[in-house]
């Protein structure tokens, strides 16, 4: 009995189909994340260390720190080598990292859905001033934020101004303050380090939060240039969130470039799969 060619042309689409499946699935899980220890003191060195799975080139890897309140403790951006590994390191301590428990280290690369999380322990109550000697991009009038050039100029009652740092998944800028009384932070924003702006680029409204808690009285003057911002906070706030849409760094093109390489790999392995089904002649 002779098997028809088209149960072989059939088997050999299942078996492709198979081994394609798991390798699309994967992309989504494609990063691990680990630290050198599980538990630091003021002062020590967090080693994290990483790889990825799939390699795009000029993609950094995002690595976001977050207190056990969920307030943000720190974000950069890490190369990944040509062997598909990264590595960074933090100094455990500081102002944004006083509290004693457990950290959040999250990695992400180019997408959402490109992450792995770890957590540490950190152990001891940090209350010293922070080092004079250490540049922390604050002056009495402005702050530096990274990503960016542009500074932002600053004037607050009440209080201290300890960091701004952009969170990119939330659009926003969290400005950590350290309150010793009811106050007020005005904040001149310029449009190239946070925006906010509705699909026809006319200015949209922004949402302010202050220790996560919707904040009602905030006042805005919008130039070409920039956004200048009043918050009122109360004494003991940690925290102060600004959202809009957009905040530096973008990933936009990073977003875009790893979709069109999925693009391109799908249409070479359609390709390669119609040529193995045509019939020689």
């Amino acid at each position: 009995m002779k098997t028809h060619p088209s149960v072989f042309v059939l088997v050999a689409i299942l078996v492709v189909s198979i081994g394609i499946t798991p390798v699309f699935g994967q992309i989504q899980n494609s990063i691990v994340v680990t630290t050198d220890k599980t538990t630091y003191a003021k002062g020590d060195t967090i080693v994290v260390t990483g790889e990825v799975r799939d390699l795009y080139s000029g993609t950094p890897v995002s690595v976001i720190v977050k207190a056990p309140n969920g307030n943000l403790v720190s974000i950069a951006q890490v190369t990944v080598g040509a062997d598909k590994k990264f590595s960074t390191e933090i100094t455990a301590g500081g102002m944004l990292m006083k509290t004693e428990g457990t950290y959040t280290v999250t990695v992400q690369y180019g997408t959402e859905n490109r992450s792995a999380d770890t957590t540490f322990e950190l152990v001891g109550s940090i209350t010293e001033e922070p080092d004079e000697s250490v540049d922390s991009g604050i002056t009495d009038t402005t702050v530096s934020v990274q990503g960016s050039d542009d500074l932002i100029g600053y004037v607050i009652t009440g209080g201290k101004l300890l960091n701004i740092m952009p969170d990119v998944d939330a659009k926003s800028l969290i400005i950590a303050i350290e309150a010793t009384d009811d106050g007020m932070l005005t904040l001149t924003i310029p449009r190239t380090v946070f925006d906010a702006v509705d699909e026809n680029g006319d200015d949209d409204e922004i949402f302010v939060l202050v220790d996560e808690e919707e904040a009602f009285e905030y006042d805005e003057v919008a130039t070409s240039t920039d956004r200048t911002i009043t918050i009122e906070f109360p004494a003991g706030a940690e925290e102060i969130e600004i959202i809009g849409t957009f905040v530096i760094p973008e990933f936009g093109t990073i977003a875009v470039m790893i979709l069109a390489v999925a693009i391109i790999s799908i249409i070479a392995v359609s390709a390669k799969s119609r040529l193995g089904i045509i019939p020689r002649c």
